[in-house]
């Protein structure tokens, strides 16, 4: 089953019946990798374990097999060197520095850029953060689109 991806409009538009089964994610729709991002993924809470395998399943089913996700340990709870999801281990990178994106990588070293929306985010807040993250040639820092989280 190919999994449900969110396209607001509008704040609203965040919730469905299982919602808890979908990871909120919003990626730039041409995928022309001309921007900084390539779209932006809203965790529900700081557990990685917990959230990382829906999203890995969600990219997996739009970009192909995940190999590598690389994050900040800071903003993140119990983040393992690897996590296995839908039966193939994924290595985690660690970094510091950029606890506002996650970088997915598959294949050989084809790199995919997401912001990160903080858990607990206001939704007017998180949509719009993530739509400026999902627009086709962004060159906003993360900084800036966060400015109001």
């Amino acid at each position: 089953m190919m999994p449900t991806f969110f396209f607001p409009a509008s704040a609203g538009l965040w919730s469905s019946a299982d919602e808890s089964l979908l990871p909120r994610l919003l990626l730039e729709p041409s995928m022309s990798r001309e921007g900084v991002f390539d779209g932006a993924w809203w965790p529900r809470s700081k557990h990685l374990a917990v959230e990382l395998p829906d999203l890995i399943t969600a990219l997996g089913a739009h970009f192909g097999r995940i190999i590598r996700v690389g994050l900040d340990t800071t903003a993140w709870d119990g983040v393992p060197r690897s996590i296995v999801v839908n039966n193939l281990m994924i290595r985690i990178n660690w970094f510091t520095g950029s606890n506002a994106t996650i970088s997915v990588t598959r294949g050989f070293q084809d790199h995919f850029l997401l912001l990160v929306v903080p858990p607990g985010t206001d939704p007017a807040t998180a949509a719009s953060a993530m739509a400026g993250a999902a627009t086709t040639g962004n060159h906003t820092p993360a900084a800036e689109l966060l400015l109001a989280c």
